[in-house]
């Protein structure tokens, strides 16, 4: 099949160089002239693992090209997907101009029949929309040109994006006819020969689909966040409370994890867009609206647990904090609405030095956060951690698992972790004469002893008592 995949960022890089590694012939076209440029030297925009391998790969067996000409992209090629950022206004609803941007240029210069595919995240009904735009340019144009609309939402996991295309748990096509159906269908066979898993729905269905997945993982993870909480203040440990309920099969373990919050280009946007669309529908969001608040709240919470550790040493004022990791997570250099941003920030703010490191996205933290007398960004890990009053790690990176810690030690002004992904333990902190502070697990045995007293103390007659 012969394929134009307009947007080469996460959504449409990948995929388009998983289409090609299936065989088919990929167009992929972008108005950035210096990242087409770039691509042609086998230069990424992005860091995902093993996508550069990829590319060379079917660039090399001339199934993957790259252009910034709608023309001879779309007179080359049967399908055209969108794969187009669609950023959120400032009431949390999207923007749709690169969308119907490139919807435009199609309806401009097709002279055949297509099918215009998108993938991008749009609010319930743009398919409508872009079809209505098309139709009224081709009506200017006193063109009658068949064409067909397709919603294919994705869910690729930024980390193990390429994993995600190949191996897909489900695809999810909105169409209108068979003809489309068999086409899109033909597309994606190869990438389900096991069996199929692919889903056939309306145009809606499809663009609700999208929301509807990622809203329910944030659900997840912003349920497990605020419990969290509630675990600190009562002693019980949030590892092991997520043992008990994932082992339901009901629930499961996936995105049960308490930590600093979520962040990255979907949950945070498609969310607030989520949220938009109810309310153009007067209808109430009540617990996705709870989702956000309480993951904007989970942002700041190491920064209190930072700022209540200092306070009896005159606050945070002059102190040196070690970040560990950037990105929103690890193997991505996104660092869209990614927690390390607000706490940096706040630190930043109460006039404390940073010494911060990530391994693949401190460029695209220097482009947001840019130069400032009291950040620094080091080497590597050990080098962040140089006379640090406290670390804290924020993104959970493969390496930052098994640290020299004995090889910091020496170099530490304080022994002080702050673990945003409750990724270390704290017996292991603890020998190694750290003050050890998590998310939702006993931080020492003298606050988890202070909470259990105070429980006994609230505990009424004939209840059963218990001891640290």
């Amino acid at each position: 099949m012969k394929i134009l995949m307009v947007g080469t960022g996460y959504v449409g890089l990948v995929t388009a160089a998983c289409f090609s590694e299936m065989g088919h012939h990929v167009i992929c076209l972008d108005i950035d002239e210096q990242k087409i440029a770039n691509l042609k030297k086998g230069i990424m925009p992005i860091f995902e693992p093993g996508l550069k391998e990829l590319v060379e790969r079917n660039v090399e067996a001339g199934r993957l090209s790259f252009t910034t000409e709608y023309h001879d992209g779309i007179e080359l090629s049967d399908v055209c997907f969108l794969a187009l950022p669609t950023p959120s206004h400032e009431d949390g609803s999207c923007n749709l101009s690169y969308v119907y941007s490139a919807a435009s240029q199609i309806a401009r210069h097709m002279s055949s029949y297509k099918i215009i595919v998108n993938k991008s995240t749009v609010p319930v009904g743009t398919s409508d929309q872009i079809k209505q735009l098309i139709s009224s340019i081709l009506k200017e144009r006193d063109a009658e040109i068949a064409f067909d609309i397709v919603s294919n939402p994705e869910f690729l996991k930024e980390g193990c994006a390429i994993n995600d295309c190949m191996k897909p748990d489900r695809i999810i096509l909105g169409v209108e006819n068979a003809q489309s159906a068999k086409i899109m269908h033909e597309i994606y066979s190869s990438f389900t020969i096991n069996h199929d898993r692919i889903f056939f729905m309306n145009l809606v269905s499809a663009e609700m689909t999208k929301y509807a997945a990622n809203a329910m993982l944030a659900l997840r993870i912003s349920f497990m966040n605020e419990l969290a909480h509630l675990c600190e203040q009562t002693g019980a440990d949030i590892k092991q409370v997520r043992i008990g309920i994932g082992s339901d099969q009901r629930i499961g373990y996936q995105f049960l994890y308490a930590g600093v919050g979520y962040g990255g280009s979907c949950f945070p946007k498609d969310i607030r867009a989520l949220c938009s669309i109810a309310k153009q529908h007067d209808v109430s969001l009540s617990i996705l609206e709870a989702v956000d608040q309480v993951n904007e709240r989970q942002k700041k919470m190491l920064a209190r647990k930072i700022y209540s550790y200092f306070s009896a040493q005159g606050g945070v004022k002059e102190k040196t904090i070690a970040i560990w990791g950037l990105a929103f997570k690890p193997d991505t250099d996104d660092i869209r609405e990614a927690p390390s941003l607000t706490l940096i920030q706040e630190l930043l703010n109460q006039g404390a030095f940073i010494r911060a490191y990530d391994p693949v996205a401190i460029a695209n933290a220097r482009k947001i956060l840019g130069q400032h007398p009291c950040l620094q960004f080091c080497k590597d890990e050990y080098d962040a951690a140089h006379r640090a009053d406290a670390i804290a790690l924020i993104t959970e990176w493969k390496q930052f698992r098994f640290v020299d810690f004995p090889k910091i030690l020496p170099h530490l002004k304080q022994k002080v972790l702050f673990d945003g992904r409750n990724q270390y333990q704290l017996s292991e902190m603890r020998a190694l004469g750290f003050e050890y502070f998590g998310i939702g697990v006993p931080s020492s045995k003298k606050e988890l002893s202070l909470i259990i007293h105070s429980l006994q103390e609230k505990q009424k007659n004939g209840l059963p008592s218990f001891s640290a």
